[in-house]
């Protein structure tokens, strides 16, 4: 009898569509797995609908993602693998956190409570919404320029330009709204439970020129960790900025990312 693949889940953050995980998802079942991209609440099928329909988009928030995966995680045949970018790396580390998922690799991941530093390059991507309190229950979306500044910046901007005609749509400014107010708010959306010792495996990427994520986000992310025994990895591409899963150079992360869930026995 042959023995199930085990199941991927892909979760995508703020302004892509699930859409730009499809060579993540070739990739990885061509190494023996399952995979599948997840869209957000409101999300429609396709780049082209979400853009003419982010009303649908407005308005959800990191507790509503989670509850939505949740219950596609539980129509699985296995617990699956998690993989997340940007805010959907903030997402699978709280599912993992939850026991929901045998390991979670968290590529870029938006700040959880608890994490400190704000580097200028991050607000600077974050004020795009914060900048009026109304967007809390919009979408908002990236111009080419801010593309360019806060995914972009360590690629061509040919190749930034192509990336944000190719995959951008809409996004919910609710979970930038979150992650600012999470340290002042004693049940933020944003809290993880990072001393669970019984989770999965959890990795932490980084790209080293990311804009809207800076190393210190995800070094402090790491720092958030220390009380727990289970498996927790930073793995650093120093060349690397908020594209790196989308970018000409997609195929080290993945192929980084399977050589990890090798080493987890995944």
């Amino acid at each position: 009898m042959t023995t199930p693949s085990r199941p991927v889940l892909f979760v995508h953050g703020l302004w892509l569509h699930a859409s730009s995980w499809q060579a993540w998802i070739d990739r990885f079942t061509e190494a023996g797995y399952s995979p599948v991209a997840a869209s957000w609440p409101g999300d429609a099928d396709t780049v082209a609908g979400s853009r003419e329909h982010p009303e649908a988009i407005a308005g959800h928030g990191i507790d509503d993602v989670v509850e939505h995966l949740e219950s596609i995680i539980a129509g699985m045949p296995e617990s699956p693998i998690l993989i997340g970018h940007s805010f959907g790396g903030t997402i699978v580390e709280k599912l993992l956190s939850k026991g929901v998922g045998a390991a979670a690799i968290a590529i870029d991941a938006a700040p959880i409570k608890g994490v400190l530093p704000l580097p200028i390059s991050a607000l600077r991507t974050a004020f795009v919404a914060l900048k009026n309190p109304a967007n809390s229950s919009r979408a908002v979306s990236l111009s080419v320029e801010q593309f360019r500044y806060s995914f972009g910046n360590a690629i061509s901007e040919e190749e930034s330009n192509a990336l944000f005609e190719k995959w951008t749509i809409p996004a919910p400014g609710k979970p930038l709204f979150q992650a600012a107010s999470a340290n002042f708010s004693p049940h933020s959306e944003a809290k993880v439970d990072t001393e669970n010792s019984d989770r999965g495996p959890l990795l932490l990427i980084m790209g080293g020129q990311d804009h809207t994520v800076p190393e210190a986000i995800t070094k402090s992310t790491l720092k958030q960790y220390k009380h727990s025994t289970a498996v927790t990895d930073l793995l650093e591409f120093e060349d690397r900025g908020h594209s790196l899963t989308i970018d000409s150079g997609w195929l080290d992360v993945a192929n980084a990312s399977l050589d990890w869930l090798k080493k987890q026995g995944l």
